[in-house]
């Protein structure tokens, strides 16, 4: 499985000429932090599940790779996250002493404060990324929120709100991330409702319609 997703990625970086369809790495990207995270959830309540999440963040490397590039600050925030979770759920689930206990504690504080110091580096890699197919203007505005937002969000100890819709700036557009779906709000007020797709395992793409 791993195999095919490097050779997946490697498609799509070479212009997508592995396949018609309109998929392109910002997207794809965005679509692996998602899947991640969802990994993460799966298996974020036991100690013995350790393996699983070691292969998560693998796979997402590999996402990274083949749509960024070779960051070695993606990495280590990825790496970074694996950790945070695994200090995270053996201080929850096991029996440490006082000391130890104070010292995970205090490393978790340190953790986050490096992937705080490491997500504007990332973001700084990722304006350069291919968002959309060209004649895709909104597609694009979508997709570059949603990745920005994917990544203030990534790891963040704040947790989430169910109730909250977090949302971007975009030049002079509104990015809303309402979770199934997005929606952009251009200048002039038309608003837009935007959905990833998938195109099995050859990566990802975004497809933006007005709304009613």
């Amino acid at each position: 499985m791993m195999r095919h997703r490097i050779l997946t990625l490697v498609c799509l970086g070479w212009l997508y000429g592995c396949s018609s369809v309109t998929v392109s790495p910002g997207p794809t990207l965005l679509s692996g932090l998602k899947q991640y995270d969802g990994e993460m959830q799966g298996s974020g309540n036991s100690v013995a599940r350790w393996p699983e999440r070691q292969r998560a963040g693998g796979t997402l490397k590999t996402i990274i790779t083949g749509t960024v590039g070779a960051s070695h600050e993606f990495y280590r925030l990825v790496d970074l996250d694996v950790k945070k979770r695994e200090y995270t759920v053996t201080m929850r689930e096991t029996s440490l002493r006082a000391d130890r206990l104070q010292e995970m504690k205090d490393e978790l504080i340190k953790m986050d404060e490096d992937m705080a110091a490491l997500k504007p580096i990332i973001k700084s890699q990722m304006a350069n990324l291919q968002i959309s197919q060209e004649g895709q203007p909104i597609e694009g505005i979508a997709a570059r929120g949603l990745l920005n937002l994917a990544l203030d969000a990534f790891s963040s100890s704040q947790g989430g709100n169910r109730f909250n819709t977090p949302s971007t700036n975009v030049n002079q557009y509104v990015v809303t991330d309402q979770g199934a779906f997005a929606t952009v709000r251009s200048p002039e007020g038309q608003t837009y409702r935007c959905t990833i797709f998938g195109a099995g395992d050859e990566g990802a793409g975004i497809k933006c319609e007005p709304g009613k």
